[in-house]
Order: C-alpha cells, then sequence, then structure tokens
C-alpha cells in the first residue's frame, strides 16, 4: 500500500515574528529539510505541500525525485489537510500528514510508522511525557499534580488510510470543530491509534529559540 505525504505549511508564524519556515538551518528553509525527509523515507510515493505560493517558491533550488505538488491552505489546519486529501486518488492508501516546521524527522522514523500504519490503520510519531507536570489555577499557580503515567505528547507524521481520515474530516468539517491534530480526528470517531516511539528528537519550532535548538540538533 502505497503512502503520499501532506505537509501542512500554511500557518501565519505568529509566535514567531518572521516566516519561520523559510528560516535557515544549515544553508536551508526549514521547510526544504521537511521536505527532504520525505523524499528520502522508502515508503513516501509523493509530497504535496499545503501552504501559499510564495512559501512553495523555498523550494525552487531543491532537486527532489519524487512528485512534488502544492494546494492552498485554509482558515484552519483541518481545512487545511482536507484541501491536501482532495488532490489524493479516490483509492484507499495511506497518507502521512505532517507539520512543516518539524524539519528534524528522521525518514527511517517515517518508514518505521508507515509500516505501523499498514498493520493497525493509523499510527503516529510521538514520546513519552518525561518532565513533571502541574494543573495551574486562574491566577497561575500551581496547584495540582498531573500524573504522567501513560501520558504522551503527539509528535507527526501522522499516518492513516485515507478512506479513514477523509471520513474522520467529514465530520469535523460538518461540526465546525477546531482540532490540533489528526490523531484527535479519527479519535472522535472511537478510533485508536498506534503510538510509535520518535528516537531522535523531532521538535515543532514555534519561537526563535527553537531555530537555535534545531541547528545544534542537526550538529
Amino acid at each position: 500500500m502505497g503512502c503520499a505525504a501532506v505537509i501542512v505549511a500554511s500557518g501565519s508564524s505568529r509566535r514567531m515574528g518572521f516566516d519561520k519556515l523559510a528560516a535557515e538551518l544549515h544553508g536551508k528553509p526549514v521547510l526544504a529539510h521537511t521536505v527532504a525527509a520525505f523524499m528520502r523515507a522508502e515508503g513516501i510515493s509523493r509530497v504535496i505541500v499545503v501552504c501559499p505560493e510564495e512559501r512553495f517558491r523555498l523550494l525552487e533550488d531543491e532537486h527532489f525525485i519524487k512528485p512534488l505538488d502544492r494546494v492552498d491552505g485554509g482558515e484552519h489546519r483541518q481545512h487545511s489537510v482536507a484541501n491536501g486529501l482532495a488532490v489524493l486518488d479516490a483509492e484507499d492508501m495511506l497518507v502521512a500528514v505532517h507539520d512543516g516546521a518539524r524539519p528534524l524527522v528522521r525518514p527511517e522514523a517515517i518508514d518505521a510508522c508507515i509500516e505501523a500504519a499498514r498493520k493497525y490503520g493509523a499510527a503516529t510519531l510521538a514520546h513519552a511525557v518525561a518532565d513533571t507536570l502541574k494543573k495551574a489555577d486562574a491566577e497561575g499557580f500551581s496547584r495540582h499534580p498531573v500524573d504522567r503515567t501513560n501520558l504522551w505528547a503527539m509528535e507527526t507524521p501522522q499516518i492513516f488510510r485515507t478512506s479513514l481520515l477523509r471520513r474522520a474530516y467529514a465530520g469535523i468539517l460538518e461540526r465546525q470543530t477546531i482540532v490540533t491534530d489528526e490523531v484527535s480526528v479519527v479519535e472522535a470517531m472511537g478510533i485508536s491509534t498506534k503510538l510509535i516511539v520518535s528516537d531522535f528528537p523531532n521538535p515543532k519550532i514555534t519561537v526563535p529559540a527553537d531555530i537555535a535548538l534545531a541547528t545544534a540538533l542537526m550538529q
């Protein structure tokens, strides 16, 4: 079963203050590193980048050997992902949804997630929560401990059968629900997602300090 990648890269980078996907990491834009990882993954057959046309130009100097396409994003994440799904073939296959701002994802991690999705129908990269967790009150004071047992932080790619994700998103769009990831979308249908341990840091670049962190990790 083939797998296509939908890379969500249409955000406004408000918390960053500038286009984080254009930020330079080792001589290339963040978005170029992200797309290159999926191009190197053996299980990926094509890549669709959901982004404005001017952001897609960040990839002009790259030489990719797999099909690369662009579609416009939408108001919220679910609209952007739905636009990416719309250009895929009607036949059932796998789709890997990935944040464009996660440039450190490794091709072998992508392939491990693909294999799990072939077996279970839904899989995601994730890591177990290691920090001590607290719940704050309305005034910002720590009041309650949170048991971190069996707590996991979601990463991407999140990979599903296209038929499953299309059905799940149809319900989300109909109810006009705001979601932050695709695992939440399929969970709304009562479907569980297999968690695949991310064995190398795969952070999402959100604030300027994350650029320095990503640079150090790449070294």
